[in-house]
């Protein structure tokens, strides 16, 4: 048997990190096992779903590299219209399925009912049975189709996160499959499209445990086996409450891009949400598809940790290949208006730097001062910068200047340093923060005799000419 996983997100907005994580883990169980990874849209919301949505989507998934093996065929809901209409059909024919002519007062009445009486909401007056007398046809009203749920029994399924879960049947609804107008509802076209895709395993959050009794059951009805089904926990905020846009969390993957984040440090930190395999915290998705399995994911919610986060970015940035760490804060600088130009290669700067930024925008603002000197902090400037200080860069300026082409390195410039201080008299650090101040704009750099090293005698001497 070939493994099939699939993730089928709903174009409504934008795409949820809880989505990602799903998305991932069906990916990793699907290579794990060398199946197949399925993307389908499920757009059967006509109000709500949007094509803007949709590329949302895609363009997140293209993000963070969890490519589907049907992305040149997606499946989109809409298309198969035709197909569920089909499927309906034979299940009233078959007598698994039955047509309700309920008023929305008749509902409402039950709904309140079932309220108080804490039973399943539709009273099943439109269900055929033997023996049994149906209320009269409305001549006005158009029916909706209700599934027909068995009333005896449970359901039962073992879930390869959750474990046996049992619900009895006589607590399910006899729910609508399709709508007054014939559009088909969502645990219909989830079935139809399981099924037609061979989907063998269902990895999704645990919202939908209420939905699988009712799905397992119409597959059944249509006489096919049901795919097995994984329940992942929720993600919640570092407050342990539920994740959401309205408590001002950062949910939408696209921000996380926007914060600085690389896609494989976002797959590395979504993945130990929920999943651990030692006490493994850095790796790669390759490392990940080959420990990744169903049995070693949590039960329990996970929490956000945004510090976490960011350590993970950070290490994955120091392993990053410099040239693509540099293609990606070019723009960043870009919007800075900071053009990175001249002799002084970006990725030879990020190398230098890298190891002092946890995301790409600290990197792009350490890298900054290398192409345009920052404007110093009032704080930095009345701490470091005294009275005697422009003559004093200017005196170190000569210094500079006479030494020879070849000593230009870290430490030829560094040679400088005790000398100087010595003939004026001062401790390091009344040259060292002025000159960091006098070059870069900022007192916070690396080691300063590398960084004029990296700077270059002309873009030094320029700059501290300007004192």
């Amino acid at each position: 048997m070939t493994i099939k996983t699939r993730f089928a997100p709903s174009p409504t907005g934008y795409l949820h990190i809880g989505g990602v994580r799903t998305a991932l883990y069906s990916w990793a169980f699907a290579k794990h096992h060398g199946g197949e990874f399925l993307l389908r849209i499920e757009d059967t919301d006509l109000e709500r779903s949007t094509a803007e949505s949709v590329q949302i989507i895609l363009q997140g998934m293209d993000w963070v590299g969890l490519h589907a093996d049907n992305r040149d065929n997606i499946v989109y809901q809409t298309q198969n219209f035709p197909r569920y209409k089909e499927l309906i059909q034979q299940l009233l024919a078959s007598g698994h399925a039955y047509y309700c002519y309920c008023s929305k007062e008749e509902l409402a009445a039950m709904r309140e009912k079932a309220e108080r009486e804490g039973t399943a909401t539709y009273d099943r007056r439109w269900r055929p049975e033997p023996g049994k007398t149906l209320p009269p046809i409305p001549a006005d009203r158009e029916p909706v189709v209700r599934f027909k749920n068995p009333l005896d029994g449970v359901t039962h399924w073992h879930d390869a996160v959750k474990g046996d879960i049992s619900i009895p049947n006589a607590a399910l609804d006899d729910l609508i499959i399709a709508r007054a107008d014939g559009t088909p509802t969502y645990n219909f076209c989830v079935v139809v499209d399981d099924f037609d895709m061979g989907i063998t395993h269902v990895i999704r959050g645990d919202d939908h445990v209420n939905n699988t009794p009712k799905q397992i059951n119409i597959f059944k009805a249509l006489g096919a086996t049901p795919p097995q089904y994984a329940h992942l926990p929720m993600i919640l905020n570092e407050q342990g409450k539920k994740i959401s846009k309205r408590s001002g969390d950062t949910v939408a993957i696209t921000e996380f891009a926007d914060m600085g984040i690389l896609p494989e440090a976002m797959l590395n930190y979504l993945a130990r949400l929920g999943w651990a395999h030692g006490d493994d915290e850095f790796f790669s998705m390759e490392q990940f598809v080959q420990w990744f399995d169903l049995n070693d994911v949590s039960a329990s919610p996970s929490r956000m940790d945004g510090k976490k986060l960011l350590w993970i970015n950070g290490e994955h940035i120091k392993a990053a290949d410099n040239q693509r760490l540099a293609d990606l804060v070019a723009p960043r600088l870009a919007q800075q208006g900071i053009r990175v130009s001249g002799s002084l290669k970006l990725a030879d700067v990020i190398a230098f730097v890298k190891d002092r930024a946890q995301d790409l925008n600290a990197l792009a603002g350490e890298c900054a001062y290398f192409y345009v000197k920052a404007t110093p902090a009032a704080a930095d400037v009345a701490k470091h910068w005294d009275d005697e200080a422009p003559a004093r860069m200017r005196r170190f300026a000569e210094r500079l200047a006479a030494l020879p082409e070849g000593d230009w390195t870290a430490e030829g410039i560094h040679a400088l340093f005790a000398p100087f201080c010595e003939a004026e008299g001062i401790k390091m650090g009344k040259l060292g923060m002025p000159l960091r101040l006098a070059v870069c704009g900022t007192a916070k750099t690396p080691s300063v005799d590398a960084v004029l090293a990296i700077l270059g005698r002309e873009e030094v001497l320029k700059r501290l000419a300007e004192v």
